[in-house]
C-alpha cells in the first residue's frame, strides 16, 4: 500500500496528538523539574535537614568524602571532633552530623528522574521521552500541507525558533 502525502500527513496528525496525550504529563514533570534545576545552586524550595550517621571511629578528613558522599574539607579540629562545612564527626565515636538542604519529596524524585544516568534503570524512559519529543519537532512540519498558508507562516517561526536556539547554545 502506497502512501501519498496526504495520508503521511493524517497519519503523523493522529499519532502526534495521541502521542502528546499520552504524554501530558510526563512534559508537565519535565517542565517544572527542569524549571527547579535552573535554581539547583541555590536554597530555593529546599529545608534544612539534619542527618546524623555512626561511621567507622578513626577517619580522617579524606576518608570521610566518600563515606559521606560529599566533599569534606576540615577546617578545624577539637578535641575528637573534625569541623567541616555543613557538619562535623567525632573521631573516637564515629558519629557524623551532617546538615543537607533538600527539595520536597516529590519535587526531588522528578529531579532525580530528570538527571537519570545509564546507571539507572529510569534511563530507558528518557531515552523513550527524548525520541518522542524528536517526533513532536518532525511530525510538527507535516501537519499541514505544504500548500496551505499556515505551513509557509510555520516555517518563518521554525527558522526563528531555530536563529533563537543558536544564539542560547552560544551564550
Amino acid at each position: 500500500m502506497e502512501l501519498n502525502n496526504r495520508q503521511i500527513s493524517l497519519k503523523a496528525r493522529v499519532l502526534h496528538r495521541y502521542l502528546g496525550f499520552f504524554l501530558a504529563g510526563v512534559m508537565a514533570m519535565y517542565a517544572i523539574s527542569g524549571i527547579i534545576m535552573i535554581f539547583r545552586e541555590t536554597n530555593f524550595l529546599k529545608t534544612e535537614t539534619v542527618e546524623t550517621r555512626q561511621l567507622e571511629v578513626n577517619l580522617t578528613g579524606g576518608e570521610l568524602s566518600p563515606k559521606l558522599r560529599m566533599g569534606v574539607k576540615v577546617e578545624k579540629q577539637e578535641g575528637d571532633v573534625l569541623y567541616f562545612k555543613d557538619g562535623n564527626y567525632n573521631q573516637a565515636t564515629g558519629v557524623a552530623t551532617v546538615k543537607k538542604m533538600k527539595l520536597p519529596f516529590i519535587l526531588e524524585k522528578m529531579e532525580r528522574l530528570h538527571k537519570a544516568t545509564t546507571n539507572s534503570p529510569l534511563y530507558f524512559f528518557n531515552i523513550f521521552f527524548g525520541l518522542s519529543l524528536l517526533f513532536f519537532v518532525l511530525s510538527a512540519f507535516w501537519m499541514f500541507l505544504p500548500s496551505m498558508p499556515f505551513f509557509k507562516k510555520g516555517m518563518y517561526y521554525a527558522v526563528g525558533g531555530i536563529i533563537l536556539t543558536l544564539i542560547m547554545l552560544f551564550l
